[in-house]
């Protein structure tokens, strides 16, 4: 018999939406769109450790903006048949690809935060010919702007 006083083991709705700040109707649609699974005791839906990673994963997938069926992909991969060698293949395939994309998105932002920190330093330049302190002028702009 499973003990739900052991929040060790364990977890309800409640709980993992109070520990992530999200609402027990967002864990029920994971559930509903396979991502994450609870098991029914008495009258409560209770969630092992496994499922509370998962459900860590598919927070950190939506805060990185990938979409659910690309987090159940993810997810996936660790659910393959580790016995069946077309299927280890197929999976190391699929993070081979994966790898890549992510490798071109950090690429990306890499390009996009250098060129953001070139514009703030050419805004720095031309607040200084202004004879305004960068620093102390976005100070008490943000101050105003609050």
């Amino acid at each position: 018999m499973t003990d739900l006083n052991s929040t060790d083991d364990y977890y309800t709705v409640a709980q993992l939406a109070a520990e992530f700040g999200i609402t027990p109707r967002a864990i029920r649609l994971y559930e509903s769109k396979g991502l994450i699974r609870s098991r029914r005791v008495g009258r409560a839906m209770i969630y092992d450790h496994r499922q509370r990673a998962r459900l860590k994963i598919v927070l950190r997938s939506k805060r990185l903006g990938f979409s659910l069926e690309a987090t159940k992909a993810y997810l996936d991969l660790y659910d393959a048949d580790r016995t069946n060698p077309e299927r280890l293949l197929s999976m190391m395939q699929k993070c081979r690809q994966r790898l890549g994309e992510l490798e071109a998105q950090r690429r990306d932002l890499e390009a996009t935060i250098e060129e953001l920190r070139a514009v703030e330093l050419s805004a720095q330049d031309d607040l200084r010919q202004l004879d305004l302190d960068p620093e102390s002028s976005f100070q008490a702009f943000m101050a105003d702007n609050s």
